[in-house]
């Protein structure tokens, strides 16, 4: 692993599982990684990526792809690589989880729906497919049931729900088992209900 990578709890090479937790627009690898004390993943090797400049790519998710290349592709190569090498530890794709907030949840899904196997599961903390609208070709594979939640705010300044539900209808049609909740006038953050969510339908698996 480089140095724009931290790592929190069990070591790769003796974990059974990985979380990987990708950090919002402005954010920290550090930061993102302080979510996890409060799930249950105390058996798991958490990876958490920091993006250059603390921005996944430097425009909305919503923008046209192209507005926000090469960062949106180097981005996507980032997270491929941390996949890879949590593989070559061992551990395979069922046990390896993605969680992200904000511009890190559209990364985290929009990665998941291209790359789409049986993992062990999708958290986006306020998210979306990125785009200027959904483009189905970019997405290929079968979540095999994989479990996904979705939590956002109605509204959201930055991740309109429209985008959220058509999210969830792509994954779906992809074989994924999501689960969506939106929270009136939530405002753009993460929940004590959101992690509730999370640790029962993702993180309760034995």
């Amino acid at each position: 692993m480089n140095t724009d990578i931290l790592t929190d709890g069990i070591p790769l090479n003796e974990a059974k599982k990985a979380l990987i937790l990708i950090h919002g627009r402005g954010a920290s690898a550090h930061d993102i990684l302080s979510i996890a004390k409060h799930l249950k993943v105390d058996d798991f090797a958490l990876v958490a990526p920091q993006a250059e400049n603390r921005t996944w790519y430097p425009y909305s998710f919503l923008a046209p792809l192209n507005e926000n290349e090469p960062s949106f592709s180097k981005s996507l190569e980032a997270i491929h690589k941390v996949v890879v090498a949590i593989q070559q530890n061992g551990i395979e794709k069922e046990n390896i989880y993605f969680l992200g907030f904000s511009q890190g949840a559209c990364l985290a899904l929009e990665f998941t729906t291209r790359n789409a196997a049986k993992y062990g599961g999708i958290v986006a903390f306020t998210g979306g497919l990125i785009g200027d609208q959904v483009y189905e070709n970019h997405y290929s594979g079968n979540f095999e049931n994989t479990p996904v939640f979705i939590g956002t705010s109605d509204p959201d300044f930055h991740v309109p729900v429209e985008r959220v539900n058509e999210t969830e209808e792509l994954m779906e049609k992809m074989g994924a088992d999501v689960t969506k909740k939106i929270y009136p006038n939530m405002g753009h953050t993460i929940s004590q209900d959101e992690i509730n969510c999370a640790n029962a339908l993702i993180f309760n698996k034995k």
